[in-house]
């Protein structure tokens, strides 16, 4: 006993403080969201007292369109992960298997790119949508489709060579077994491709879409009417006036905000071991 103590004592009490420490945000937004007051203080670690009255604000206030909010991350994210593993799979696919004029500059140009922070191109970025707004006001500057433009490019880069790696990985041999049957490329794409990639796709669509329903920056410059804003927009005027913060709302409207996010990783969560290592290792 006095052994383990000295050994193994201090590991096991550093990882409970790591713990501890980790879970300590979560645990404070958790009872901000049932304080009524609106306030981060904590007068005691457990509350004497719970209130729904912040969750209620943002189902019954009509001020607050908060289901409306939701639905635009939800429709905007979605849309993103599918757009985004559907073009990425496929340009990573013709970037691996197929032999055309421009391939490698392509594929270098898009390592290029990755290589300068997506800040820097927010300002040439809002002037093309202004611009696009006058002749296309339904994808221009303001509208969520816009917004899903630039999610959709700002992400295909980074998509394409995490997909990329992973074809590299399958045997090419699968493909001239193809080819031999009578296969084409688009049919040992959707054949072989596809569900060998499980995978990996469910990673690259998860990542795409928590990225997207967590984003703040592009979503406050982009989308300025109250009703087309994302939850992450939204819950921003809680705590955004200099004298008007009321966290309580802002905890309540985080918590069922992570409910989809959490649905979806739990239901892919066989494939995520799975999807980050794969195209690690060429075999």
């Amino acid at each position: 006993m006095i052994t383990w103590l000295r050994t193994n004592a201090w590991r096991h009490a550093l990882v409970i403080s790591v713990c501890l420490f980790s879970l300590f945000p979560l645990y404070l937004v958790v009872i901000s969201s049932f304080n009524s007051t609106g306030s981060l203080r904590l007068d005691s670690f457990i509350p004497r007292e719970i209130s729904f009255a912040n969750y209620k604000m943002l189902f019954n206030d009509p001020a607050i369109p908060y289901l409306t909010w939701m639905k635009n991350s939800l429709v905007v994210a979605g849309a993103t992960a599918i757009l985004s593993v559907t073009i990425g799979s496929a340009s990573a696919f013709a970037f691996s298997r197929l032999a055309f004029k421009g391939r490698k500059t392509g594929i270098q140009m898009l390592l290029l790119v990755q290589m300068f922070p997506a800040i820097l191109a927010i300002s040439a970025v809002y002037v093309i949508m202004e611009r696009v707004y006058t002749f296309a006001p339904s994808i221009g500057l303001g509208t969520q489709a816009g917004l899903l433009l630039i999610y959709l490019g700002g992400a295909m880069g980074v998509n394409i060579w995490l997909l990329k790696g992973f074809v590299d990985s399958i045997p090419k041999e699968l493909d001239e077994a193809a080819k031999i049957d009578g296969a084409s490329a688009v049919q040992t794409y959707w054949l072989i491709f596809m569900p060998l990639a499980a995978p990996v796709l469910a990673v690259v669509s998860l990542l795409s879409f928590i990225g997207t329903f967590n984003e703040f920056i592009l979503a406050r410059l982009f989308l300025v009417d109250m009703e087309s804003r994302t939850v992450a927009v939204g819950l921003q005027q809680f705590i955004g006036g200099q004298y008007s913060e009321n966290w309580g709302p802002f905890a309540a409207g985080s918590i069922i905000a992570s409910v989809p996010i959490v649905i979806i990783f739990l239901s892919l969560q066989k494939y995520i071991v799975n999807g980050l290592t794969a195209g690690s290792v060429k075999g």
